[in-house]
């Protein structure tokens, strides 16, 4: 049973007053009989002869008198205590609040004036417990239970709840809150008391909801207001966009999350660069008017003028807000609209623009010179009037002051002068100066307008070009110097044979004889390679699968790289795509790779052959404006040797060119692979680092085979034409004679002509000869047509072969045609019609090689 204190008048708990007393006067009669017993001593020391008697009462009488004294500073001691202890009851009882101290077994032990009156009474036997209290709604009871097991963990908490009714009379009507409280209190004897102090906090949740109606109403207000507003972090993440702003940008706000965009999502052009330009000084907030143009969801631009403020934060722009306005159409004012119209276009040009005074100093820029010369100039540089050559080279500066001097002369036509970027020699710039011919009233100090554009990527591709029109230039010139070799080489190839059919291997001549010979086809092998450099040779391309190429290559790169501290890697690509090449030249193409890697690792290292699929998507991010919009597959042949120099990298694939010592490279190595590649259709591109490697990348495009209808194939249904295997080897004919076959041999070199004629007329051919297409015509007119096979250069003067062969078809049309040239035979195919049938020996041949190709060519029946 719940057992209260009584209380008294003022429903304070009445404290054992009796108790206190009774102690009090105990000690008051001590005092007394101590007193006594010290009188008695002073009126008998005199009478007294008992001294055992005497020294009791003078002990006694010394007690007394101490005693009697510490009485009285203990009961001034105790006064101001009990004073203590009254004020502290009662600010207890006249405390707002109910409080309420129950033991830990829920039996109340005080409760003071306001709780009393809130359970409705100021009798100790009619005072509520709090659960009783609190048991008018489910809302309390459980806000109480919540807190009484918080306090059992003995730790302090509070609970708010809301009664329909007051728990007081006196407090009104209505829905009330309460704030109820509770902590853990220890008494002396270390239990625990529970202290409970319930407060009725209405007036205090009338003023919350209050200041959130106004907030609210406030919010509403700017999500509604007639201009656009937009907050950032420092980054640019946009935290807050206002719904004015989104509907003008089409931004769903139900999707929107701060910090899911940034202030560059919406901000369309070069209007960044004049929003990043705004910096706040110091600690102070800095505020510009921008107009420029926003970007809808939609990609569309929208013309707006923003009032941004920065703030500083740590020496550096903060925090953003932004309030972006847009006039309605037909309410713009003439003037104001037509200046904000220039400042958009102003900003959104691609050509960044500044005026200058006499000085060269900037008085106005736009957007794009922000963004251009970001790192170098800024809006507060502007302001404090740099002048323009900071962003000019050194090297240029004086074309600078001669546009200058020029402009301030007012000449009409100034010659533009390009610049490297001060600080990074890898970008230039163009500049043109115009001269300012009528200075108005807003701005009488300029003097000149100067527009600038990045020229960067023009001038890599006037190099790129240059180069390629270089190497392009040194490709026909050896391509000429070849097939002029080729003729003279083919000239002593025959001579040789010719001399050594008649000389015995006995003879002193026949070794010299070999020793030309040997020399001779040692000369074509290099003019084989110029040929490859000019993209000018005979190619047999298949298709091929470069993981079963590097496979079977892969043995003799180790041969070639035996005996010294280097190591070969292959890492294969997975499914790699078929290329069309052909397969010796493609062979050749990474034995010279491999090579020159193996040289430029004298100490030892690593080989690394790599490919892999390169789809059109990758090759597109490549950034080369030169490769097609298709699939590729890549070479990389990479090593960890000495590297390039950058000086001597665009100078590599040149012919001649070799940085290895006298006798141990021609310098025909690269030059013939950039060939090879570039005539299979691919592309090279060699990436180096002096002390750290070179690797070589190779882009040969995906062959794709085509579709073809297929014998019993429904039609309208397509098949892809399975890749052709590989011709056999025709085996050398056993007769390689004439049997007086009649052979019209045409050929503008005499020397080849007569060494030719001589080599067939030794197998038994009748040999008939022309030095030009006209000749050869006026000779199978005379002969009647009684020929079986023409032999024809395709270079010659007058009427070249490819002519030669449509004139003599018109009325031979199944007239035999072999076709001699230093050329590749791709090079000249494309001007016969798509149906001609022809023969082709490449310069230098042997007698044997022109014997077999006349033979092979009268044999067939087709």
């Amino acid at each position: 049973m719940t057992r209260v204190r009584e209380t008294s008048d003022n429903d304070l708990p009445l404290v054992d007053r009796r108790a206190r007393s009774g102690t009090v006067l105990r000690i008051l009669l001590l005092a007394l009989v101590l007193i006594a017993a010290a009188a008695a001593f002073v009126y008998f020391k005199d009478s007294l002869e008992n001294e055992i008697v005497l020294g009791i009462l003078g002990v006694l009488a010394m007690m007394g008198i101490f005693f009697l004294v510490s009485s009285i500073i203990g009961f001034i001691e105790v006064m101001p205590q009990s004073q203590s202890d009254g004020l502290a009851r009662r600010f207890l009882s006249a405390h707002p609040e109910g409080t309420l101290i129950t033991d830990a077994k829920g039996h109340m032990v005080y409760a003071n004036a306001t709780y009393c009156r809130m359970s409705g009474t100021t009798k100790a036997s009619d005072i509520q417990s709090l659960e009783t209290l609190l048991s008018r709604s489910r809302e309390s009871t459980e806000a109480l239970y919540r807190l009484i097991n918080v306090l059992r963990e003995g730790r302090d908490g509070y609970e708010e709840f809301r009664l329909l009714k007051p728990l007081a009379e006196d407090t009104g009507s209505g829905p009330h809150w309460y704030r109820l409280k509770g902590r853990v209190l220890k008494d002396a004897g270390g239990e625990g008391l529970h202290v409970f102090q319930i407060a009725d906090i209405t007036p205090e949740r009338e003023d919350q909801e209050r200041f959130f109606r106004e907030l609210q109403n406030a919010i509403d207000y700017l999500d509604h207001a007639p201009a656009g507003f937009f907050s950032a972090g420092r980054k640019g993440e946009i935290v807050y966009l206002n719904a004015t702003l989104s509907e003008w940008l089409g931004i769903d706000l139900a999707q929107f999350s701060p910090g899911s965009m940034t202030v560059s999502d919406i901000v369309a052009g070069e209007g960044m660069a004049l929003i990043e330009s705004v910096h706040p000084q110091g600690t102070a907030k800095r505020t510009e008017i921008l107009d420029l143009d926003m970007r809808r969801v939609n990609g569309q631009s929208m013309p707006a003028r923003l009032v941004h403020q920065v703030t500083a934060r740590d020496g550096a722009p903060g925090e953003s807000r932004t309030i972006v306005l847009m006039r309605p159409k037909g309410q713009e004012d003439t003037e104001s609209s037509s200046a904000m119209r220039f400042t958009r276009f102003f900003n959104n040009t691609p050509m960044a623009i500044a005026s200058l005074d006499g000085e060269g100093r900037i008085l106005r820029i736009n957007a794009p010179f922000l963004k251009l010369f970001s790192g170098v100039v800024g809006r507060d540089d502007i302001d404090r009037g740099v002048a323009l050559e900071t962003v000019i080279h050194d090297n240029e500066k004086p074309r600078l002051e001669q546009a200058l001097a020029e402009a301030k002369d007012r000449q009409g036509d100034i010659a533009p002068f390009d610049s490297r970027h001060p600080s990074d020699e890898g970008r230039h710039f163009r500049f043109y100066v115009n001269a300012v011919i009528d200075q108005d009233d807003e701005a009488p100090e300029e003097v000149a307008i100067v527009y600038a554009i990045e020229v960067t990527e023009q001038k890599a591709l006037e190099t790129q070009m240059a180069q390629t029109q270089k190497m392009n230039a040194v490709g026909t010139l050896a391509g000429g110097i070849a097939h002029d070799f080729n003729n003279v080489l083919t000239a002593i190839l025959l001579s040789s044979d010719h001399l050594l059919l008649q000389a015995r291997p006995a003879d002193p001549s026949f070794a010299d004889l070999m020793e030309i010979k040997r020399n001779a086809n040692r000369a074509a092998v290099l003019v084989r390679q110029l040929l490859a450099f000019s993209r000018k040779q005979t190619m047999r391309p298949a298709v091929l699968n470069l993981t079963d190429v590097i496979g079977d290559l892969r043995m003799l790169v180790d041969r070639l790289i035996s005996g010294t501290n280097v190591k070969l890697e292959v890492d294969y690509g997975r499914d790699l795509w078929p290329v069309k090449t052909d397969l010796s030249q493609f062979e050749q193409v990474l034995i010279n790779l491999c090579v020159n890697a193996r040289d430029a690792m004298p100490d030892g290292g690593k080989i690394t052959i790599r490919t892999r699929n390169v789809d059109a998507t990758e090759v597109a991010a490549l950034g080369r404006p030169e490769f097609p919009a298709e699939d590729m597959v890549m070479v990389e042949v990479a090593d960890n040797g000495t590297g390039i120099p950058p000086e001597i990298m665009d100078k590599i694939f040149e012919p001649f060119f070799t940085t290895k010592e006298v006798g141990k490279g021609t310098g025909l190595g690269l030059s013939m692979v950039y060939g090879i590649v570039k005539q299979s259709g691919g592309y090279i591109y060699p990436e180096s680092e002096v002390g750290k490697g070179t690797a070589f990348r190779i882009y040969l495009p995906r062959h794709v085979a085509e579709a073809v209808q297929t014998a019993g194939q429904p039609s309208g249904e397509a098949a892809l034409a399975p890749v052709a295997a590989a011709e056999p080897v025709k085996e050398e004919p056993l007769d390689l004679t004439g049997n007086s076959a009649v052979v019209l041999l045409v050929e503008d070199e005499e020397a080849v002509r007569r060494g030719g004629k001589r080599m067939l007329e030794t197998r038994g051919y009748t040999v008939h000869e022309a030095g030009s297409g006209t000749e050869a015509l006026e000779v199978m007119e005379e002969l009647e047509g009684k020929v079986d096979i023409v032999v024809s250069d395709v270079v010659m003067p007058e009427m070249d072969g490819p002519s030669l062969l449509r004139e003599l078809r018109k009325s031979y049309p199944d007239l035999k045609f072999i076709f001699v040239s230093g050329y590749a035979e791709d090079a000249f195919a494309k001007n016969l019609p798509v149906d001609a049938k022809f023969g082709f020996l490449p310069k230098p041949f042997s007698l044997k090689q022109l014997a077999i190709a006349v033979r092979e060519m009268l044999d067939d029946k087709e």
